[in-house]
């Protein structure tokens, strides 16, 4: 998309959420009652449940170029998307002693129909009241009634009051109010932009700090809902006061809202956001990755993430930008918080060209790969060994860097202890690496021991892993073990028919005979007869089925045609 308008199809995320932290706002606010105001919010993050959404990414690589008995295979390799930043977050009633202007309203408790008449009241006085009173509804910690202050017709006053220049508590509080309500469902955020709540881009430029933060927050919450408001707020010309807001002398809870609100505005595709605007945030994220700070790493590296979620072209805006050297270094990070994101955008990465993808091996990611595959968290060991699955596509030098890092030993691990997830994640960087690399390489594969955790797993129940395990692995390496070079290589207690039958390879492969996919059926029908079939073995027994079947027909004619073939003894 290369303008800021957007589509007319839009792709909406909500998710639900919880307290993580608090926010403390020591900003002086003139002009509101007599002295200063010191408010004191809390942000909230979101137990947002992963969401996957798989993208397949074909690569074909004609092994005949390697030796000349290899099979072409094509490998889907799979870009995956987790998320888990907070898509919206709602600012909560502090639970520290009342600021002042809070002190000048105790113990006064209005019901919602006073809250109605105070807000469409004349009175500031009341208008103001009424608002905090409201706000604090909806700053409620557990299912804050969003839908009746909806129904109640509050919102086109509160819109209203962000005018109010005057009385910048009245403004802050609507804000607050409309910050909270963004926080709810599409539905609820609809409610408020409709009625024109984009006005919040002008209280960027308050010179009053806690307003321009709140209005920062509550544009995050717009932006997070979808497509069609962040590139609302993008249009609003948002971006340019966003930037004027970054400096060293803000506090660092504002600026980790602001870094929160552009993660946003790059967040969601289909589509993303206008390249202006992302040429506009690129150099502005690639400062505040330099910083210190965890939370704003973390929403930086969610930025990226959502940017390299996408094509090659978008890739390549975030590398030609410098940011991998960077994110290597923050893969290393003991906090998961930085370590997910930061894991996840290079793995989007090293998804893109082989130049991208070697660009991220210049920059050091395999010098920190393996170290992220000893994670203890399951999903942090998924992530690492899905990068390692796409940087395994390429030609057979990138192979023996792999074998450099000492990849092999913890990828048979993983196979082997692994949760499943794990598992197939190493099970795609094995047979990518089949797929690419030398006869060499694939005797090294063999001897760090991957073919017993390989027939060990083709009793599970996935159809797909169990054609990739016998077809692009155990298929490929057999027909590489004929190879004089593999015969020279290779020990005698080494040959490759010996190993398989003693790991109980042979009887789990012929098992797979009669497995109810056809294409499981019919490889594991074509490698015994190829690799396990001895002269005598002329008849092949079936169980009594039902002859009209199908697949049973298939599997005979298959078997009949083959049977005039010479066949091949063991070596």
């Amino acid at each position: 998309m290369g303008e800021c308008e957007g589509s007319e199809e839009h792709e909406t995320e909500n998710t639900a959420g919880a307290i993580s932290a608090r926010y403390n706002l020591p900003h002086l606010m003139n002009g509101c009652y007599s002295g200063s105001l010191l408010l004191q919010v809390n942000t909230l993050t979101l137990e947002a449940p992963e969401e996957r959404w798989r993208k397949f990414k074909i690569r074909g690589k004609d092994a005949s170029m390697r030796w000349q008995q290899r099979t072409v295979v094509n490998l889907q390799l799979r870009k995956a998307k987790k998320d888990e930043q907070a898509l919206k977050r709602r600012n909560i009633i502090s639970l520290s002693p009342d600021p002042p202007s809070e002190q000048l309203t105790k113990g006064v408790s209005l019901t919602l129909q006073e809250i109605i008449n105070g807000v469409n009241a004349s009175d500031t006085e009341l208008c103001f009241q009424a608002t905090q009173a409201a706000r604090k509804i909806l700053s409620q910690k557990r299912n804050p009634p969003l839908n009746l202050i909806v129904e109640a017709g509050l919102i086109p006053r509160l819109v209203e009051f962000l005018k109010s220049s005057l009385h910048p508590c009245l403004q802050c509080e609507a804000t607050w109010a409309l910050t909270n309500l963004g926080s709810g469902t599409s539905e609820q955020t609809r409610a408020a932009v409709e009625v024109g709540a984009i006005q919040l881009v002008e209280l960027l430029s308050s010179p009053h700090m806690i307003v321009s933060e709140q209005a920062v927050w509550a544009l995050g919450n717009i932006a997070g809902d979808g497509t069609e408001f962040r590139d609302l707020v993008i249009m609003s010309n948002a971006i340019p006061r966003l930037l004027g807001l970054v400096s060293s002398n803000i506090p660092i809870t504002f600026l980790e809202n602001i870094t929160w609100t552009w993660s946003n505005l790059c967040r969601n595709k289909d589509p993303h956001p206008c390249k202006k605007a992302v040429k506009q945030m690129l150099p502005v994220l690639f400062h505040l990755l330099q910083h210190q700070d965890s939370e704003i790493l973390s929403d930086v590296c969610w930025a990226l993430t959502y940017l390299t979620d996408s094509s090659n072209e978008w890739i390549n805006q975030v590398v030609d930008t410098g940011f991998l050297p960077r994110l290597v270094e923050l893969m290393a990070s003991s906090d998961l918080n930085v370590l997910t994101p930061s894991l996840h955008a290079l793995g989007n990465v090293v998804t893109g060209t082989d130049l991208q993808t070697q660009v991220a091996i210049d920059a050091g990611i395999l010098s920190v790969l393996p170290r992220c595959l000893r994670y203890p968290k399951s999903a942090s060991q998924k992530e690492a060994a899905w990068a390692l699955s796409n940087v395994a596509t390429g030609p057979h030098q990138r192979m023996q860097q792999l074998i450099a890092c000492n990849v092999l030993p913890r990828l048979v691990s993983l196979l082997k202890n692994g949760d499943f997830k794990v598992q197939k994640e190493a099970i795609w960087t094995v047979a990518n690496f089949t797929n690419g690399g030398t006869v060499d390489q694939l005797i090294q594969l063999i001897q760090a021991g991957v073919l017993e955790p390989l027939v060990n797993l083709l009793s599970i129940r996935d159809t797909k892993i169990i054609i990739i395990i016998i077809r692009d692995v155990i298929n490929s390496l057999l027909q590489v073990s004929y190879s004089k070079q593999a015969a020279e290589k290779l020990l005698e207690n080494e040959n490759l028919c010996l190993l398989i039958e003693e790991l109980g390879g042979v009887d789990r492969i012929e098992a797979l005979q009669l497995h109810e996919n056809h294409q499981v059926a019919l490889t594991a029908l074509n490698i015994i007869e190829k690799h396990f079939c001895e002269e005598e073995e002329n008849v092949m027994i079936l169980p009594v089925l039902d002859q009209d079947n199908e697949f049973l027909k298939l599997l005979t004619k298959k078997y009949q045609s083959s049977t005039t073939s010479k066949p091949r003894t063991k070596p």
